[in-house]
């Protein structure tokens, strides 16, 4: 059953072709002004779910239920949708464009004119609204596809992977502009990109081959997944790749994971004070010169690996 804050109630959501199941038995809910990061691997079942609760796609079997709509009403008026290559007429401007999906979504000529300007200025493309959207840059044509799906107001802005195909600049822009959207509406979007995921999202979910397999919000999520981590990182002389290589393969009492990073080690520890002690006595022991020593909690990267490994 939907709380009064939630926005979108998932149940059993299972897709088949033919013998192969892609998404399996999906459960979770999205509630009111929050920002939810889908996550997994490549063939996680991402975009196949994305494009379900977006009404592109028919579920095998399960219940998608949003904003408690008669079962009679087209919950797809609801929501907006950024697909993950959106393609534009490029020889529309702008301006045209926004009117043109106003107009799709049942919008009168003055309503999706009044609508286009509001969004246009929005989302930074004010100056270019007349120009041709063939002569967009990337940010420009992502930007504009965000506003495109909130052209109809709608309670649900669904996005997938809004992020992939932009360079740092229109990374930052999209993210500034999406920090602002989650204040007045309901955000679902997938990425790959896990530190944009962090700063950004509210809650998340993470589909391993077509399962959910983490959920929540990202603090609880990582209360249950909090353990201490130490970072070191060495000068890349032969004396601190030997030692190091010895605490790769070798086996210590409070070190739970050890892996390479790219010029160290990271340690996944059970007991923090103690793992410290030892390796800070055995780096003075070797003589090994250190460039690095962070130490803190499991990142929504060390929980995604976890979660996505098991």
């Amino acid at each position: 059953m939907m709380r009064g804050g939630d926005v979108l109630n998932v149940t059993a959501l299972t897709k088949r072709y033919d013998a192969k199941t892609v998404v399996e038995s999906v459960n979770f809910t999205l509630s009111k002004m929050r920002c939810t990061a889908l996550l997994g691997p490549n063939g996680a079942g991402k975009t196949t779910t994305i494009q379900m609760l977006a009404g592109l796609l028919r579920p095998s079997s399960g219940q998608i239920r949003l904003l408690g709509d008669a079962s009679d009403s087209d919950p797809r008026r609801s929501i907006g949708y950024l697909p993950q290559h959106p393609a534009f007429y490029a020889w529309m401007s702008g301006r045209e464009y926004m009117i043109y999906a106003g107009r799709l979504c049942g919008l009168t000529r003055k309503a999706a004119s009044g609508a286009a300007e509001e969004l246009l200025a929005r989302v930074g493309l004010a100056d270019a609204a007349r120009e041709r959207i063939g002569g967009y840059s990337g940010g420009m044509k992502q930007r504009l596809g965000i506003a495109q799906a909130l052209i109809h107001r709608p309670k649900l802005l669904i996005l997938d992977e809004p992020m992939s195909a932009l360079d740092p600049i229109g990374r930052r822009e999209v993210m500034a502009l999406l920090r602002d959207i989650k204040r007045e509406t309901t955000v679902l979007y997938s990425t790959h990109v896990l530190h944009d995921a962090e700063a950004l999202c509210d809650d998340i979910l993470i589909l391993r081959q077509g399962e959910l397999v983490e959920s929540g919000p990202l603090s609880e999520v990582r209360d249950r997944n909090r353990q201490p981590v130490i970072v070191v990182e060495t000068e890349n002389d032969e004396a601190s790749r030997g030692w190091m290589e010895r605490w790769l393969q070798g086996t210590k009492a409070d070190v739970l994971n050890a892996d390479r990073v790219e010029r160290g080690m990271r340690l996944v520890v059970r007991d923090l004070e103690a793992a410290r002690e030892a390796l800070l006595l055995d780096i003075a022991r070797a003589g090994v010169r250190i460039t690095r020593l962070d130490i803190g909690q499991m990142s929504l990267e060390d929980i995604f690996m976890k979660a996505v490994a098991e």
